[in-house]
């Protein structure tokens, strides 16, 4: 007996096979880019995509064998949305959550809606980052799209629907479009109102591990699988990260290393609003019923990608003609001390606590005897230290976070663990599973079609082994302490000049 479950980032899709006690029978992979087909636009070529998530699938179920699947389930990054017809046809691209259109509208909503009574209906406060701006943005300039449009979906659950389910979307996902009540668990009046967008332009909200319809014959006989396989509402994939790693009760975190380092403290009671909206987080379900989580994230491991493919090309050339990851060896050139330079990761837009828009990343420090080795060394610091900002604001809320897990690509790395330990100056557990998102949203699969009871039985039922643990070294943390000191403040310095660059380069830009 096994379950796939399916995991979409914004960089890249996989498909694994997982026997019922998480055991990894099968995986398949596929990388993609974003599209930018104008400044300060991003979006993903949806079609394009979806052909790839359809090879990873037939890839895993052709490794594994695929006659034992039981059910199937995707998880997914939140906000951005995917437009489709009735009969599962894909109508455009899907615009990313960095993707700047839609900030014209947030002023006014604001306006009507403050952030405070925002934060009481859908757990969040206002920002271009989230669907409803970007589906106004469509509405207003693309009207045809927008009327023709049957469903706008967010990725785990578009998946669902092309592979045969109804058009369903889960608590967790659906809480990032800022038209959920999280209260009700269903769509909003006054925000549907407000946005002017309609009710059956989006699907039906369900909680996470609901059986939402059966793999279509066109469909299974196309993967090489059987029909009739249940298919099962997922989660965000942070939600499923989470899950997946065993993150399931109150005073647990989760530190996702991926293109969006993420923390995600786990808790039942409703935590202090004012420090939460002072400082623009939020709160959302969990995959696990009556438990909520919140984000603290940002996009600066995509500067790591980033930094392999223009700043030590010749290694990621080498790494893959050989058939291997190159990360492993870029990380080897790292200085064992903390980095000599000082990095600001807003190479991308910024999360919480201001959700800077505007690219202004900054590397300080940098001479003629910097390695590139040093620059990497200092981009992963400054992920973590990022985090910090929020980390420090957490107790005020009442959120106590007392154990941490590491999940990603990036964890599997010890020298790139231990920079976050030591920055955060407590212990971590490394989850000893290596696909937490895709093993989330197949423990929902298997809820769903009945092999687990709820979440917590089916984290119980995996065999999560020791993780390994990881202690702070006491003299760097000190030294990081410093660092982060001058992190705030060169921080704050640079907000004004940061406006002030973006300001003038918009303007050229239109000139």
């Amino acid at each position: 007996m096994s379950l796939l479950g399916i995991d979409i980032g914004t960089t890249g899709c996989k498909a694994v096979v997982f026997s019922e006690n998480g055991t990894i029978d099968s995986l398949a992979y596929r990388e993609y880019d974003i599209q930018r087909p104008k400044p300060r636009q991003a979006e993903l070529d949806a079609a394009s995509v979806w052909g790839l998530i359809l090879e990873v699938i037939q890839e895993a179920v052709q490794q594994s064998g695929g006659t034992s699947i039981q059910g199937i389930s995707a998880t997914s990054m939140g906000e951005n949305m995917v437009p489709v017809s009735e009969d599962r046809h894909i109508l455009g691209p899907s615009i990313l959550n960095v993707d700047h259109r839609g900030e014209e509208f947030i002023p006014s909503l604001e306006q009507h809606i403050p952030n405070i009574r925002l934060h009481e209906i859908n757990g969040n406060v206002w920002g271009n980052q989230y669907s409803l701006p970007k589906l106004m943005w469509i509405r207003q300039y693309q009207p045809e799209l927008y009327e023709r449009t049957y469903k706008f979906l967010h990725w785990a659950s578009f998946a669902t629907f092309m592979l045969g389910s109804e058009p369903c979307i889960d608590y967790s996902l659906a809480n990032r479009s800022l038209l959920f009540d999280i209260n009700r668990e269903g769509w909003s009046d006054p925000l549907l109102e407000l946005s002017g967008i309609d009710r059956d332009k989006l699907p039906r909200p369900v909680p996470s591990g609901t059986a939402v319809g059966q793999l279509g014959r066109q469909q299974a006989e196309y993967l090489g699988l059987k029909p009739g396989i249940p298919l099962v509402s997922g989660a965000h994939d942070q939600c499923a990260n989470a899950l997946g790693c065993g993150v399931v009760k109150d005073h647990m975190a989760m530190y996702g290393m991926g293109t969006f380092p993420t923390i995600a403290p786990v808790f039942t009671v409703t935590p202090d609003r004012d420090v939460l909206i002072r400082n623009g987080l939020n709160i959302e379900h969990h995959a696990v019923p009556g438990k909520f989580v919140s984000f603290l994230f940002h996009m600066g491991g995509s500067t790591v990608k980033w930094y392999r493919d223009n700043l030590a090309r010749d290694v990621a050339e080498s790494a893959r003609s050989a058939g291997t990851s190159a990360y492993p060896m870029l990380y080897e050139q790292m200085p064992e001390h903390p980095a000599p330079v000082l990095v600001l990761p807003r190479f991308a837009p910024m999360g919480p606590p201001d959700y800077e828009d505007d690219p202004f990343g900054s590397i300080l420090g940098m001479s003629i005897e910097t390695g590139r080795g040093s620059i990497l060394k200092g981009l992963i610091e400054g992920n973590t230290l990022a985090l910090q900002l929020l980390v420090e604001q957490l107790p005020k809320a009442g959120i106590d976070i007392r154990e941490f897990r590491a999940v990603g690509g990036g964890s599997r790395n010890d020298r790139a663990l231990q920079i976050a330990v030591d920055i955060l100056g407590k212990p971590f557990t490394r989850s000893p599973i290596t696909e937490a998102g895709a093993l989330g949203a197949a423990l929902l699969a298997g809820i769903g079609a009945g092999i687990y009871r709820d979440a917590e039985d089916a984290a119980q039922a995996i065999s999560h082994g020791d993780g390994e643990f990881f202690e702070p070294d006491q003299r760097r943390h000190r030294h990081y302490q410093e660092v982060f000191g001058i992190y705030k403040e060169t921080r704050n310095l640079l907000k004004p000049i940061s406006q002030k660059w973006n300001d003038l380069r918009k303007t050229l830009e239109q000139q």
